[in-house]
């Protein structure tokens, strides 16, 4: 299903297929575009239903370190900060984790890196907030922690069961993820699922996960992403996005978004995260900025590096 357009100088010049479904308050399925009940690998969508499992399995952090863990962080020095603080708490340092040697994910943090002589590493690669998480858990529950990365590990085993149990859906395949993290699948219906969950909880590891990222957004993402102005424009919004052109976002009154670009296209993600919204009339909902909330769904397509065009959502 064609999900969003490539328009430059009027002429629809591209298209982007995807799949989005939308909950209703009370969690039935309200309307959906694509196929949105068969598996996908929602990538670091994952990772706040991730970091659940860890919590139920006794990891207690702080909440701006929680939401770390929910994190495709940019690697920006609060980040990295951040991550060697969720260590230290195990008694470990960076050489425990074993995500790939990257630079930042952010354009500024990886040239401020490259200039300072900075080699890539595994402190700065996106997922090591949610990798440390994993190795405190492991220190936490006495678990060994050089092979916390199979899908037969303890730590891993928990998280599943808890993925399935909030998405409400069996894991039909386990691949592994860029981090080398075990990556469990859902369908977007289920992924929508499960961020509502999290959004409506009133107390326990659902609740603190929530508020987490509710209070601290700046670290699931970074100080200059999409993800950041859609969750500061949404009064108890929490959402996450991932590789592939993944995104869910839940609201705190139970409507939940997930979606998937069907080509990875990134630049298309945010547009029709922005029209999935503004079709159930978020815009309007009392305390959010409207105009904050539709920026994050503008998209440019350039021609002598002025704005000649769009991508739109066409669904």
């Amino acid at each position: 299903m064609v999900v969003a357009e490539v328009v430059r100088s009027a002429f629809v010049e591209g298209h982007h297929h995807g799949s989005v479904v939308a909950l209703a308050a009370d969690g039935r399925p309200s309307w959906s575009v694509g196929d949105v009940t068969s598996p996908v690998l929602p990538r670091s969508c994952n990772k706040p239903l991730q970091a659940l499992g860890m919590v139920r399995l006794g990891l207690d952090l702080p909440p701006e370190l929680l939401a770390l863990v929910c994190a495709s962080h940019s690697g920006e020095p609060f980040h990295l900060e951040g991550v060697r603080r969720i260590l230290a708490l195990g008694g470990l340092d960076v050489d425990a984790l074993q995500t790939p040697e990257d630079y930042p994910l952010d354009d500024a943090a990886k040239m401020a890196a490259i200039r300072a002589g900075d080699e890539p590493s595994s402190l700065a690669m996106n997922c090591s907030g949610k990798h440390a998480g994993m190795l405190l858990t492991c220190v936490l529950n006495s678990w060994d922690t050089a092979t916390y990365r199979s899908p037969d590990h303890p730590l891993q085993q928990g998280i599943a069961a808890r993925f399935a149990e909030v998405t409400g859906e069996p894991v039909a395949v386990t691949a592994v993820d860029g981090c080398g993290a075990p990556l469990l699948s859902t369908s977007l219906t289920g992924l929508a699922r499960g961020f509502r969950a999290l959004a409506l909880a009133t107390d326990g590891p659902e609740r603190r996960i929530a508020e987490a990222i509710r209070a601290h957004p700046a670290y699931v993402s970074g100080t200059t992403r999409d993800e950041l102005k859609l969750l500061t424009a949404i009064p108890g919004a929490i959402g996450k996005a991932g590789a592939e052109a993944c995104y869910a976002v839940a609201l705190a009154d139970g409507r939940a978004y997930a979606l998937k670009i069907d080509d990875g296209g990134a630049r298309a993600r945010p547009v029709v995260m922005a029209e999935a919204l503004r079709r159930d009339g978020v815009p309007t909902d009392p305390g959010v900025d409207a105009e904050a909330l539709d920026d994050t769904g503008r998209i440019p397509v350039l021609g002598a590096g002025e704005p000649i065009g769009e991508i739109r959502a066409a669904f």
